[in-house]
Parts: structure tokens; C-alpha cells; sequence
């Protein structure tokens, strides 16, 4: 019996909604990195991206455990001597909810090329609208 390889031609893409409201940052986070893999398909190939896109709705309302929202700091450089900035998450979670969770899954990916094409399927929304009805979206509970 031969590896089954998949290859680029044969994937078929799915799309999947996942309401974030109440949920856990990091339990969500790891499911939805594992489809945008495609760790959930039989077809899994970890070269290969046989992933499918998520959209995750109501982003403003994912839940952190324990003090995580007054201590959790984001830092960023700037490049500059003193480029240094640290924000909360509740300084997220006012002006960009989506930085959250997109920040969240983009750490439980490889740290390659792959996990770049892999992440421009993940779409992120505060409310919950979102513009990808024509895509034909299936819920998914988590």
C-alpha cells in the first residue's frame, strides 16, 4: 500500500462559520488552526495546504481564562531605538477584536511560507455579519 500525497488540484475546499461568543481564545484557536491545515481530512498532508477557509464571527466576545485581560501585553517594534509598544488585550478588544484571534491561530502554525497562504483563509469579523453567504458556509460547532 502507497502514501496517499495530495496534490494541489485534487483539494476541495470547504468553507466553515464558527461563532467565537463565550468561547475560550486558545481552544478556539487550536481547532481552527487544525482545519486551516486540514488536519480534520483524511487527505492530510502536512506539505501540502488541504485546509479549508474559516470565517469566525462575533470576535469582540471570545473569553479569556483567569487575568489574562488586564496582564496579557501584545508587543510590537517598531525598528526604532525605543520603537518598543505594549498593549493589552483590552486595548485590543476596544479598537481591533480581530488582531485577538487572528494573532492566536497565526501562533499555532508552522512558521513558514505554508502557514502565510494557510492564514489568508482565515476571515475574522467583530459582529456578527459577515459577507461570505454566497460561499455557502457551513456551521461548525466547536
Amino acid at each position: 500500500m502507497k502514501t496517499y500525497l495530495a496534490k494541489q488540484g485534487d483539494i476541495q475546499r470547504k468553507w466553515y462559520v464558527v461563532d467565537a461568543s463565550g468561547m475560550v481564545l486558545g481552544r478556539l484557536a487550536v481547532k481552527v488552526a487544525n482545519i486551516l491545515r486540514g488536519r480534520h481530512k483524511p487527505t492530510f498532508t502536512p506539505q501540502t495546504d488541504t485546509g479549508d477557509f474559516v470565517v469566525v464571527i462575533n470576535a469582540e466576545k471570545v473569553a479569556l481564562t483567569g487575568r489574562k485581560e488586564e496582564q496579557k501585553q501584545y508587543m510590537s517594534y517598531s525598528g526604532y531605538v525605543g520603537g518598543e509598544r505594549y498593549r493589552s488585550v483590552s486595548d485590543y478588544r476596544e479598537q481591533k477584536p480581530e488582531f485577538i484571534i487572528e494573532h492566536a491561530v497565526k501562533g499555532m502554525l508552522p512558521r513558514n511560507r505554508l502557514a502565510r497562504r494557510m492564514l489568508k483563509k482565515l476571515k475574522v469579523y467583530p459582529g456578527a455579519e459577515h459577507p461570505h453567504e454566497a460561499q455557502k458556509v457551513e456551521k461548525l460547532s466547536l
